[in-house]
């Protein structure tokens, strides 16, 4: 009989690291959205996703809010 293997969760993201953190497009502070796991720039209107608790930021990763 196999076991099933439950990968360990995903890491939280540290809300310490936003205040560190800046929009590279707009250079203004970042909002953290916890159920989409993003980090939100108003300014520019983007939102950079967070993949195993890293912040990915870059422009081209990142999701323009009005989609």
């Amino acid at each position: 009989m196999k076991e099933t293997v439950t990968p360990p969760p995903a890491p939280a993201f540290d809300r310490r690291m936003l205040e560190a953190l800046i929009c590279p497009a707009s250079q203004s502070t970042l909002e953290y959205d916890a159920e989409r796991q993003e980090l939100v720039s108003r300014a520019a209107e983007l939102a950079y996703p967070i993949r195993d608790g890293i912040p990915v930021m870059l422009v081209d990763e990142a999701r323009r809010l009005d989609d």
